[in-house]
C-alpha cells in the first residue's frame, strides 16, 4: 500500500526543479514597486478597505506636524480596550460576551440586552446529535486546528440554510459558531489525548449557567473545577483576542473569502487555516517553548546569561535557530501593545496566587532587555515591545491549559471578530477582492515533447 505521507525520490527531484526555476529576487519587488506582504516600505499596511469594527493606533502627529510613535491603542467599535476591560472588571463581571455583543451590534448592551444575548449563546452551546462521535472521535488528529477547521466545514451539512448570505442568517450562523467553538476545540483535544496519548476519554456537556470562559475550563478539566481568578483571567484573554483590526492575516482572509459570495462555514474555515500558521496564531506556543528552552540552557537568575541567550536567539544559535525573540515586536505597535500591558497586570495577580512570581519576574526581565538588544543587533529604529503573545502563553501555562489548545483558544475568541468583519463585508463591499500580481517570467515558446 502506498505511503501517501512519504517524500519519495521523485517528489524530491520535482521539488528541486521547482526551487531552481524560481528566479524572483528581492530587488525585483523594489523595481516593480510591489508592496510585499501588502505593506509599504515603512511597514504600514496597504489600505485595502474601510471598517468600523476596530481600530489600532500606534502613531500620532506631534505639535510640529510630524508623525511619531505613541503608546499603542486598541478600540472595539470606538470603545478603548482599556475602558472596556476596566468597566467589566470594576463591576466584577465577565467581559467576553459583552465584547462579542459590541463587535456584532456596534453598541454596548444594557443589562437586559446582555442577559438576553448570553441566554441566546447558551441555547446555541451544543452540537448536533452524534456530531462528537462521528466528526471528532472517529477521526482524531494530532492538530486541534485541523479538527476545528474540519468540524466547521462539516457543520455546513447540519445547517438547513447554509448558503443564505443575508445578514440575519449570517448573524445566526455566527452566534452558533461562537457558542460551539469552545466545545469543538476541547473535545478535539480530548480525542487527541485518548487516541494518540492513551489517556482516559471523558466528555463534559456545558452548563447553561456558565459563561464562555467558565464552560471552557469546566469541559476541559476532568473534575470540572476552576477558581474565580482562573475564569476571570481566561475571560480577559478571550476579550483581548476577540478582534484586532481588519488587516491581520486571518481577518483579511475572512474579507477575501467572504467577497466571493461563499458561505459562512467556508469563510471561517479559511480564517482558521490562516490562524493556524506560526506567524499568526501559533506565536504564543513559541514563547512558552522559548522560555522552557531558556530555563534548561542557562541560569535564569544571572542577567548576563539571559542577555547572552537573547543575543544567541537573534544570531540563530539558540532554541529553534529562527533568529527571533518570540513575543517581541508587532507589525503595527511600536512603543507598546495595549493587550500585552493589560495581560501583564493580570498575569502578575495570578502569579501571586499560584506562587509563580519567579516565572513572572523572568518574563519581565526579558521584556525589558529584548527591545534594547533587538535595536542594537538589528539596527531597528521602529520601537519594539512585547506583544500579546508574550504574556498570553504565560497566562495559559499558569491556567494549566495544554499547549495544543493555545491556538484553538485564540480561535474561540477571534471568531467574534471574524463574524463582525464578515457581516461588514457583506453589507458594504459588494465586489470580489482581486489584487494584481506582476508577471516577471519571459514568454517561452512551446516545444513539442519529442524535441525537448
Amino acid at each position: 500500500m502506498i505511503n501517501y505521507s512519504e517524500i519519495t525520490p521523485y517528489i524530491e527531484k520535482l521539488a528541486e526543479k521547482s526551487c531552481n526555476n524560481n528566479n524572483i529576487q528581492y530587488d525585483m519587488y523594489m523595481k516593480h514597486n510591489v508592496k510585499r506582504g501588502l505593506r509599504d516600505l515603512d511597514g504600514k499596511g496597504v489600505v485595502s478597505g474601510l471598517t468600523e469594527v476596530s481600530c489600532i493606533n500606534s502613531r500620532k502627529i506631534d505639535e510640529n506636524g510630524n508623525e511619531v510613535s505613541c503608546r499603542g491603542e486598541l478600540y472595539y467599535r470606538g470603545v478603548n480596550i482599556y475602558d472596556l476591560v476596566k468597566g467589566f472588571s470594576d463591576d466584577g463581571q465577565p467581559g467576553f460576551e459583552e465584547a462579542v455583543y459590541l463587535l456584532l451590534s456596534s453598541k454596548l448592551p444594557n443589562e437586559d440586552e446582555l442577559k438576553e444575548f448570553c441566554e441566546q449563546l447558551s441555547n446555541y452551546r451544543s452540537l448536533p446529535p452524534s456530531f462528537v462521535r462521528d466528526m471528532i472521535l472517529k477521526a482524531p488528529s494530532k492538530d486541534m486546528m485541523n479538527i476545528l477547521s474540519r468540524c466547521v466545514l462539516a457543520l455546513y451539512s447540519y445547517d438547513e440554510n447554509p448558503d443564505d448570505i443575508s445578514v440575519p442568517n449570517v448573524l445566526r450562523q455566527a452566534l452558533q459558531l461562537i457558542a460551539q467553538f469552545p466545545l469543538l476545540a476541547v473535545y478535539a483535544y480530548h480525542s487527541y489525548q485518548h487516541y494518540h496519548k492513551g489517556e482516559s476519554l471523558f466528555i463534559h456537556y456545558p452548563k447553561k449557567e456558565y459563561n464562555t470562559a467558565e464552560n471552557l475550563l469546566y469541559i476541559l478539566r476532568e473534575d470540572g473545577q476552576f477558581t474565580p481568578t482562573e475564569a476571570r483571567l481566561l475571560d480577559l484573554a478571550l476579550v483581548l483576542h476577540a478582534e484586532h483590526g481588519g488587516g491581520n492575516n486571518s481577518t483579511f482572509t475572512t474579507h477575501v473569502v467572504t467577497s466571493s459570495g461563499t458561505d459562512t462555514y467556508a469563510a471561517v474555515s479559511a480564517a482558521l487555516g490562516s490562524l493556524k500558521g506560526p506567524r499568526h496564531g501559533g506565536a504564543n506556543i513559541k514563547v512558552v517553548q522559548m522560555f522552557d528552552d531558556m530555563k534548561q540552557s542557562i541560569d535564569t537568575t544571572d542577567d548576563a546569561q539571559i542577555k547572552q541567550y537573547l543575543c544567541d536567539l537573534l544570531d540563530k544559535k539558540a532554541f529553534d535557530n529562527a533568529g527571533l525573540i518570540y513575543g517581541m515586536g508587532h507589525a503595527v505597535y511600536s512603543l507598546s501593545d495595549p493587550r500585552a500591558e493589560i495581560l501583564r497586570e493580570y498575569a502578575k495577580k495570578l502569579s501571586e496566587e499560584k506562587g509563580m512570581m519567579d516565572e513572572y519576574r523572568l518574563y519581565r526581565k526579558v521584556e525589558k532587555m529584548a527591545p534594547e538588544i533587538i535595536a542594537e543587533k538589528r539596527k531597528m529604529y521602529k520601537g519594539v515591545s512585547a506583544n500579546v503573545d508574550f504574556y498570553s502563553g504565560m497566562v495559559y501555562r499558569m491556567l494549566g491549559l495544554p499547549n495544543e489548545l493555545y491556538t484553538p483558544i485564540f480561535a474561540v475568541a477571534r471568531i467574534a471578530g471574524w463574524s463582525a468583519h464578515r457581516i461588514e463585508e457583506i453589507q458594504n463591499a459588494g465586489k470580489i477582492i482581486r489584487p494584481a500580481y506582476i508577471n516577471v517570467k519571459d514568454e517561452v515558446k512551446y516545444t513539442p515533447i519529442n524535441e525537448r
